[in-house]
Order: structure tokens, then sequence, then C-alpha cells
């Protein structure tokens, strides 16, 4: 029974019985209103093919790029079972809010206004029917696409106010990140102060073959437009340059371009086969047009074109594979 209700809440714990070759973690990305601080924090547990094991919170400093892992002790974790509740050590991350207490980063987090994933009879996540197929190399879920973020963090000795920042949460689960992959979020997005964009493409091993497979959506004036390789949506562009990356994706009734420009960023640590040792860097300060489209029978309507900042964004592996 727990199986089941796990397998229907991609935000909870995944990982219970799990003790080799397996990693779990939440993302949250945060910002302050006045947008003076902005920051990813990454709580998490590994355990590597030979059984070692440990829990761990990441962090990414936005704006001075600077990245810290901390280390815990395997039972210095816990996951409640019946909601998304983490703690490790003093340490407390949840749907609605969080708690730190590291040796630089203290205070607490809440977060209102949620917009989580909705779910359907077909499709408990952002993954839809793949949710359901076994053996994948790794599980991505959305938590809350988009939502207000209150209280106050101390960074290095120093108080920061969030008053109503924005924020993003997330998680990925399973063996190892993919051999090659895309992602980029952004919850500031001008002309909607609740928009956001997530992005996610990555070749995808499974079964002996590998396939390009993405998930892209976006949350507009209330209305989420969401286009995945289980949806019938395609990819007709993907360009790699050094000081950007562009795209273009469509449905049946709409399509999205975005460009977007590389930021500096900081050094983070992604999974493999369990093991957190393969690093990647990731900046908190790309911006991006985007600019979506409706069918209107022969022609193309834009529905939104907006500019899009403090924009998460990470490339790693044989990126050329996609």
């Amino acid at each position: 029974m727990y199986g089941l209700r796990k397998l229907w809440n991609p935000p909870l714990f995944q990982g219970h019985g799990k003790s080799k070759s397996y990693f779990e973690g939440w993302y949250f990305k945060v910002v302050a209103e006045d947008e003076s601080l902005r920051l990813a924090l990454i709580p998490g547990i590994s355990y590597a093919a030979d059984g070692t094991s440990h829990a761990f919170i990441q962090l990414l400093n936005g704006l001075t790029h600077q990245a810290a892992y901390h280390r815990f002790e395997t039972d210095a974790f816990r996951a409640e079972r019946h909601r998304f509740a983490v703690q490790i050590g003093d340490n407390f991350f949840s749907e609605k809010a969080l708690k730190l207490a590291l040796p630089d980063l203290q205070g607490e987090l809440h977060f209102s206004n949620l917009h989580p994933w909705p779910r359907r009879w077909y499709a408990p996540g952002i993954m839809g029917p793949f949710t359901f197929m076994p053996f994948m190399e790794c599980y991505h879920g959305i938590v809350s696409m988009s939502h207000q973020v209150s209280g106050q963090l101390q960074v290095g000795g120093q108080a920061v106010n969030f008053g109503q920042g924005r924020g993003y949460t997330e998680k990925d689960w399973g063996r190892s990140f993919p051999q090659a992959w895309v992602w980029m979020q952004s919850s500031h997005l001008s002309g909607d102060r609740q928009a956001s964009l997530s992005a996610s493409m990555a070749r995808i091993p499974y079964l002996g073959f590998t396939f390009t497979g993405f998930i892209v959506a976006l949350l507009w004036q209330g209305q989420l437009y969401h286009f995945a390789t289980y949806n019938g949506s395609q990819l007709k562009s993907l360009r790699f340059e050094p000081d950007h990356i562009y795209f273009l994706i469509s449905s049946r009734s709409y399509r999205l371009e975005v460009w977007s420009h590389y930021a500096d960023g900081g050094e983070l640590v992604a999974p493999k086969f369990g093991k957190m040792e393969k690093s990647l860097i990731e900046t908190l300060g790309a911006t991006a047009r985007l600019r979506l489209s409706a069918r209107r029978r022969a022609t193309w309507e834009i529905v939104a074109d907006t500019e899009a900042r403090n924009m998460g964004l990470e490339a790693g592996g044989a990126i050329q594979l996609l």
C-alpha cells in the first residue's frame, strides 16, 4: 500500500528500502523579493554501489557563484512516509517550509500560493506514464512550479529578508544523472509574477537503447503549457553556442521558442550509480527570451513574448548527443 502511495506522490521520499546505487535529492530555488540573494538548496541521500552512504545538503549562491557540499551521516537523514518532510541533522525541508542550521547559513523560509504539478489518472507527475516504467536511470518530479517565499536567512552573519520572494521546488531520484542533459528554470518572467518555466532535455538509456527525452512546462497567466516526449510534442530545434542555448518545441496546438544566455556559475556534484561524484556547473543568473505561440488555423498567434531572469541553467555531459 505504501509503495502505491509514494508512486502516486512523487514529492514523497521514494528510497525506503534502498541501500546501493541509489540517490534522491530535492532542489529548492529561492530568490529574495529585491533579488539581493538567489540560492539553490539541495538536500538528499546517496547510496554508492559498494554500499557506502551519506546524506548531504548542497548550496549554490547565485550571486557569488560559491558552492558548498555539507556531508552528514546516513542516520541523520529522516523522511516521513505520509508527506514530503525531510530532516537532515538540524535542517528541515518540506513542501511549505525549510529550516537551515548550517555553518554559514541559518534561518527559516516559508512557501505559500504553491502551484503543484497536476495529477492525472495516467500521470502522477511531470514524467507522465514514464513514472510507471521500471529500471529508468533517473526519475524527475516537480513539487511546485511557482510560489511565494517569505522569511529570513542569516548568510555569513548578515540577515537577508526575503519579503515576497519567489521560489521553485523539484526533485530527482534513481541511479545516475543522464549521459547528457540540459536543464533551465526561471520564476521571474516579465509581465506575470506567478509565471514559471521549467525545461529538461536528456539522453535517456532504457533496456538497451537510448533516446532524447524532454519535459518542458510553462506556467503563464494561470495556464500550464506542457510539452513532453510522451504527449506527442516534438523538439524541432536545439542549438548550442558558446554563450547561449536555443530550442524550439511544439505540440499540435502550441509552440515555444527559448533563447537562453549563459552566466557565471558554481560547481555542484551529481550522482553516478548513487555516488555523488560527477561535477557540473550551474548558474542562477542566466537570462532568456521566451515566445509562446498558439495555432490559429493556418497561422501562429503569439500568446506570450517575455524575458526571463534569475534563471537556473545547466548543460552537462556529452551535450552533442542531444
